[in-house]
């Protein structure tokens, strides 16, 4: 792998290439059917406590033009979304009646004596059984603002995308996330339609995949499936990654295979919509086809939702907190992950939850866990 450092990219984009080498986004990027309103161009502030500008979006639940699903199958007799199952035998599968025969053999059943598949909305209940397949409805009202950096910054080092770590906003207006969370972790399985996405449970719809290259994905992995609902293009522009820097598929324009990627799946070559060699992102050939890490600096308060519930709500910590618990500042107190502490307190029953379970799950002491929560009001 070739590694680029800080001084390597400056040297690319202030000596031998002009300012737009950066691939930025800017208020024409992002798909007018999902914006909620205008785009502008904002001062920010990114993470090292740079000032910059950066673009903001504020984009619907869901684009206009985008249909969705399906998640869950309702019966073994059908066919649902997809899932990449992460404990024995492990792969990406189809969500249909072969998949979840086996997970059932593994002691991981999602259905009952007549085939039903246990389904629950995570936006409006919790599971009921041991084991459900979780298909969250959508909320018409919500809207998040995503903040792009005009002109990237190169970290000191790639920070690393975990479970559910932000990872972008594709050009459709969808958000993109790393990996969804495991159902060895929750006993649930979030399950993604055949484009790789899903609803949050605040009620929105985002990207768990480079939805424009599923299909190179499916081709690898052996997958029946079929993203009808999103063009496939292996070597169209997807998304611009928190960092600013741009996400392709996992084919040059040529056709051919990219070379010399870093850790992250990115490098600095030609790309096909500008003039010049660029520092980009590529999507890989294997679920799920994302950047692994981020190379640049990410804007501070860079992802907000009016959503209730789910990734960057107030609930969830997000700015402009004080409906719910910052899970951001406690998993680092309990030096766990913030997602996994959202879940799982939200599949335990909230503020109802039982402690010494959630502090089980998580592999944690429940004194400690007590300690680092907020006193009860």
């Amino acid at each position: 792998m070739q590694n680029f450092t800080r001084n390597t990219l400056m040297a690319v984009v202030l000596g031998c290439a002009p300012m737009a080498a950066f691939a930025h986004p800017d208020e024409t990027s992002i798909a007018d059917a999902a914006l909620a309103g205008p785009a502008e161009i904002v001062d920010c502030t990114l993470e090292d406590g740079t000032a910059s500008q950066c673009a903001s979006y504020t984009v619907k639940y869901l684009p206009d033009n985008l249909e969705i699903g399906p998640f869950c199958p309702t019966t073994v007799e059908d066919a649902g979304g997809i899932w990449d199952w992460d404990g024995e035998n492990a792969g990406l599968y189809r969500v249909d009646g072969d998949f979840l025969t086996m997970l059932a053999e593994l002691g991981y059943t999602f259905f009952d004596a007549d085939g039903v598949v246990n389904v629950f909305d995570i936006r409006i209940e919790g599971p009921e059984a041991a084991h459900e397949c979780i298909a969250g409805s959508v909320d018409e009202s919500v809207e998040m603002t995503v903040l792009l950096p005009l002109n990237p910054v190169m970290a000191d080092s790639p920070t690393p995308l975990g479970t559910v770590a932000k990872v972008g906003l594709a050009l459709d207006g969808v958000p993109i996330f790393a990996d969804a969370p495991s159902v060895l972790d929750t006993g649930h399985m979030p399950a993604l339609d055949t484009c790789g996405g899903h609803v949050d449970p605040g009620g929105w719809y985002h990207w768990h995949a480079t939805a424009t290259d599923v299909k190179t994905v499916f081709d690898t992995a052996g997958v029946d499936a079929d993203c009808a609902n999103v063009a496939q293009d292996a070597a169209a522009k997807f998304a611009y990654a928190f960092d600013g820097f741009a996400i392709y598929g996992s084919r040059n324009a040529d056709g051919s295979l990219p070379e010399g990627l870093d850790a992250c799946g990115g490098h600095i070559g030609p790309v096909p919509d500008q003039d010049g060699e660029v520092y980009h992102y590529h999507a890989s050939e294997t679920f799920p086809n994302l950047p692994s890490c981020l190379v640049g600096v990410v804007a501070q308060d860079n992802f907000t939702t009016t959503a209730n519930a789910g990734i960057g709500s107030a609930q969830a910590g997000g700015p402009g907190g004080g409906r719910g618990p910052d899970f951001t500042a406690i998993a680092e107190t309990l030096g766990i992950d913030a997602a996994d502490l959202e879940t799982v307190m939200r599949e335990e029953g909230g503020r109802d939850a039982d402690l010494n379970v959630v502090a089980d799950r998580l592999g944690i002491s429940v004194e400690d866990l007590t300690a680092a929560l907020p006193p009860a009001r």
